[in-house]
């Protein structure tokens, strides 16, 4: 996790519980004038829209007093979704069973994407099933990681 994502953690899980809701996870995607922050919030019963226009105020209000991001930026708060993220080892391990999509910030023996059933976590590992193949990706090489939705 790079430095500033961590500095936005720090800031504003404890704003998000603060608030009664879980911080599933915060991605902050640089593009220049076009950078976005994302905030992912869950709670027991699901996400309304009332809820995260609650969070994005108060995190609005503490993102203009800190001031941890310099250049312009377009702030997001939303449920994780059907297809939810995966940031920590804990949410890989309660996700063990379902399908998975994951890209690898580099490529781990020869590839960045993997699809498959997520097996569960060893120490700092993601362990996921691709066909035949059992893979073992070190969560702090993990790019990206969703669930994918079953309709069965």
């Amino acid at each position: 996790m790079s430095s500033k994502l961590e500095q936005l953690q720090a800031l504003l899980a404890p704003v998000v519980e603060g608030l009664g809701y879980q911080c599933w996870g915060i991605e902050y995607v640089s593009q220049g004038k076009h950078s976005v922050l994302r905030i992912y919030i869950d709670k027991d019963g699901g996400i309304l829209v009332d809820d995260c226009e609650a969070v994005s105020r108060q995190a609005s209000a503490i993102l203009d007093v800190e001031d941890p991001i310099s250049s312009e930026y377009t702030l997001e708060v939303s449920s994780p979704g059907m297809d939810r993220p995966l940031f920590t080892l804990e949410q890989f391990a309660s996700h063990a069973g379902e399908q998975v999509k994951i890209k690898l910030r580099i490529p781990f023996e020869g590839r960045r994407n993997f699809q498959g059933l997520l097996r569960g976590v060893e120490d700092q590992d993601v362990v996921v099933q691709v066909d035949d193949n059992e893979f073992l990706l070190p969560i702090d090489s993990i790019d990206k990681a969703n669930i994918i939705p079953s309709f069965d």
